[in-house]
């Protein structure tokens, strides 16, 4: 068998499909390949050999009958610890629900097992998905495979984490503020975040409920796309009100012509405080990759951007704290022992579940719901909404994609951001779209000059568009497939048998 970290996980269906090797073959490499790089990457919480083998045993013997494999059949994936999959723990990296067992299989994992997915294990987050750097996990953090000691991003860093480490070619996240697209790019992967409504949100916890979206991780775009035809297949969820009928078309974008199409450049963005110049100087390249293959590029103004992050930091919240009141220790989750009345327990139960960063957001959420203080800032901040997702409506009456960072900065080290108000400036690049609703992809574009780290664009689509982000993206990743890109890189690095992390850091060179 080929080394399982130089396939895509669309040669490994291909490959399990002719016969060149089996399912089980590709799951126990898998976990071989998660059980030796875990000690320095530290990207699950739950690994679950017994269920990977038993799927991928499944397949094989599907297989050896002669019935149609599903198009991802035998390609470990893994999934973030906000997901249920019956036979698993769903822990959201928070005490509070550290015993907890998935009862039932949310809607987006049963689908990517229905398209033959091998789920390996739970991925790492920040409790409750609060956070930009995996550091909020009550368990451990999880390192960045290019250099183990600086994060992943957040909150989807475990998953970001184990596609760019060599440990699965798939994984789901969870987006409500950027935790895809950040992690994406910060960890060198693609990860897309559908339009709100594409996937459905069945069986996720909540953190926002009208942010949140689920969607996958890979170390293409093509992968990328054929996890997206998996998560729509079957179209509307009638478990989630808010899920859409979409249809599964994502794949045969990857080869789409851009030629004459046009692509927009918000100028404020690049020159928005915070950003350093190796990834404007990034942004910039993608943009002139996008130009020679026939784009073209337009200014475009979206004038209420500004009021974006502190919209966000006023509804997810508010949101934060209706959906995590459920929480009381009485219900399920971490209960504490020995209270006198149900008050106490209730109250103590949610002082010692709960993590730091998950108390500052219900604290804060509960005081912009108080009486008096509602109107003031939670009105304001669905006004702004409303202006954010008209200046998106206006701009895409101009352009069919957007172009902009996804992180202003590479990869910084754990514990570097101590101010929680700077660490939301690490989503500055990616609330807005989520406070309109479009979708939008994070594609790594090589390695910085200054940092030695990944650096990646993000590009962003009108509502229900997001196939033009596989198309686009797909442009961009074969405009670097010729240079120093870390995708090729990697898996260079994977096929000559070099070890993980350590060696990736540092490596390529300037764009």
């Amino acid at each position: 068998m080929p080394s399982f970290d130089a396939l895509s996980a669309q040669e490994i269906s291909a490959g399990i499909a002719a016969g060149s090797f089996t399912a089980t073959e590709v799951a126990r490499a898998a976990l071989e390949a998660i059980d030796a790089r875990e000690p320095q990457i530290q990207a699950f919480l739950e690994v679950t050999p017994e269920l990977a083998l038993e799927r991928a045993r499944r397949i094989d013997e599907a297989r050896a009958k002669g019935a149609a494999l599903p198009p991802l059949a035998g390609v470990p994936l893994a999934i973030k610890d906000n997901m249920n999959l019956t036979g698993t723990h769903t822990t959201c990296a928070s005490r509070m629900l550290e015993s907890y067992e998935s009862p039932y299989t949310a809607t987006c994992v049963a689908r990517m097992l229905a398209a033959g997915c091998i789920p390996v294990g739970k991925a790492n987050m920040d409790e409750f998905a609060f956070g930009s750097s995996t550091d909020t996990s009550a368990f451990h953090p999880t390192n960045n495979p290019w250099d183990t000691e600086r994060v992943p991003g957040g909150s989807s860093g475990g998953s970001a984490a184990a596609v760019a480490a060599g440990e699965v070619p798939l994984a789901l996240g969870s987006d409500t503020g950027g935790s895809i697209r950040q992690p994406a790019a910060l960890c060198g992967v693609v990860g897309m975040k559908p339009t709100y409504g594409a996937v459905s949100r069945y069986g996720v916890v909540a953190f926002g409920s009208s942010l949140d979206q689920v969607g996958p991780f890979g170390r293409s775009v093509e992968d990328v796309a054929l996890a997206m035809d998996a998560l729509v297949a079957g179209g509307h969820d009638p478990f989630d009100s808010t899920s859409q009928d979409v249809a599964p078309r994502f794949a045969e974008q990857a080869s789409a012509d851009i030629a004459g199409k046009r692509v927009g450049i918000i100028p404020a963005f690049m020159e928005a405080e915070g950003l350093t110049s190796e990834v404007r100087a990034a942004v910039e390249s993608a943009a002139s990759e996008l130009a020679a293959a026939g784009a073209e590029l337009v200014d475009v103004d979206l004038p209420h951007l500004a009021a974006a992050i502190a919209a966000y930091y006023v509804i997810g919240p508010a949101e934060a704290f209706s959906n995590l009141a459920r929480f009381d220790g009485i219900r399920y989750g971490y209960q504490e022992p020995d209270c006198a009345t149900l008050a106490a327990q209730s109250a103590l139960s949610r002082a010692h579940g709960f993590g730091a960063e998950a108390k500052r957001r219900q604290m804060l959420g509960a005081y912009l719901l108080s009486s008096g203080v509602y109107d003031k800032y939670y009105y304001a901040a669905q006004k702004a909404r409303t202006l954010i997702t008209e200046d998106y409506r206006r701009a895409f009456e101009q352009v069919d994609v957007i172009l902009m960072p996804a992180s202003p900065r590479t990869a910084f080290k754990h514990g570097e951001i101590s101010d929680p108000t700077q660490m939301y400036l690490a989503d500055l690049f990616t609330i807005s779209i989520n406070i309109a609703g479009n979708g939008g992809i994070t594609v790594p574009l090589g390695l910085g000059a200054e940092s030695g780290l990944p650096v990646a664009a993000q590009l962003v689509a009108p509502a229900f568009k997001d196939e033009r982000l596989i198309a686009f993206g797909s442009a961009l990743e074969q405009a670097y497939a010729g240079k120093a890109g870390v995708w090729g890189e990697a898996a260079a690095m994977h096929r000559a048998g070099a070890p993980v992390a350590p060696v990736y850091a540092g490596k390529g060179g300037e764009l």
